[in-house]
């Protein structure tokens, strides 16, 4: 049995810190279990729930005036059972609630989290989501995150990953011959509303990203990832097909267009930038003028200008209709 280390007073802090709202959340634990959970020996957990019967709230003098001013335990259970059971506590019901709309928001968040390869089935994002619900002051909206385009795409990636074998698709990039791919997956990213993989490509014998909404026909196959561990080059790292663009936009946008941003040459005058980037996906930057408004403006490339034009006349022509 190892031997039991000793307790500094900061790590008896930390522990005292996170043991209170655990028990309380358990209810009802064996010493051994709770032992377990915080790394001590059993014998340092009983001596800290028996610590917790003299902390609580001072009273109006400045000390503890009565016995519902401190925390309590069942004592029957633990010298009996070595069971620990809270009975009374204290000042736990002044902590922050989230609202129902806070909770709502990140209940979102965690279920686009579940969607991302190698996560979804996650313990830790159930019992956040399970902690979400239960923590709010009142009961959050049932959130429902419409299913996108390239689900199926995730959910090949995804039993690819736990399978540990490659994924074979076809790719169209933009002004290429459309390719077949058997690619390692190693990394799936979302960025300014899109999806990407990123995995060692057998074809050309070195780590690619590819944009998930060009991929179709996925497929499992019998090869066994063997270039998993191979460096991943950062998500918006210029490649060798990478086109060269040029936009314009406000100088107040700067701060929304993020990772647009991090690898570009940029010029301003008279309180407008314009930024020179390269991009995987020309055709990806109708998205972000689309986003903004009309306040993002495409130079260069051509084909990229001459597809933000049309994704936009597209779309009033709808609302013409």
């Amino acid at each position: 049995m190892t031997p039991a280390r000793p307790l500094l007073a900061t790590d008896r802090a930390a522990l005292m810190l996170q043991l209170v709202p655990y028990l309380v959340g358990k209810g009802e634990v064996s010493v051994a279990e709770a032992a377990d959970e915080f790394d001590v020996t059993p014998e340092q957990m009983r001596g800290m729930v028996e610590k917790l019967t003299v902390i609580g709230l001072p009273g109006d003098g400045g000390f503890w005036q009565l016995p519902h001013d401190l925390f309590d335990i069942d004592w029957d259970l633990l010298d009996q059972r070595d069971l620990i059971s809270i009975t009374h506590t204290v000042g736990l019901e002044r902590a922050p609630r989230l609202t129902a709309r806070e909770a709502a928001a990140l209940l979102a968040g965690l279920q686009l989290v579940r969607t991302v390869p190698g996560v979804g089935d996650s313990d830790l994002v159930r019992g956040l989501l399970a902690k979400l619900a239960r923590g709010a002051s009142a009961a959050p909206a049932d959130v429902i995150v419409a299913p996108g385009p390239v689900d199926g795409v995730r959910d090949v990636v995804d039993e690819a990953l736990r399978r540990g074998v490659a994924v074979s698709f076809t790719y169209q990039a933009p002004d290429a011959a459309v390719t077949t791919r058997t690619v390692d997956p190693v990394k799936v990213h979302i960025a300014n509303g899109q999806w990407y993989l990123q995995g060692w490509c057998h074809m050309r014998e070195g780590m690619r990203t590819f944009h998930l909404e060009r991929v179709s026909e996925p497929a499992l196959t019998d090869i066994a990832i063997t270039h998993g561990a191979e460096p991943v080059p950062d998500l918006f790292e210029p490649g060798e097909n990478d086109a060269l663009a040029r936009i314009r936009f406000p100088a107040t946008l700067a701060p929304l267009l993020g990772d647009y941003l991090d690898r570009a040459q940029t010029t301003a005058a008279g309180g407008t930038i314009t930024a020179t980037l390269r991009v995987a996906d020309e055709h990806s930057l109708k998205r972000l003028a689309a986003r903004r408004g009309g306040s993002v403006e495409i130079l260069e490339p051509a084909g990229a200008r001459s597809a933000a034009a049309s994704w936009a006349a597209a779309g009033l022509a709808q609302y013409r209709g």
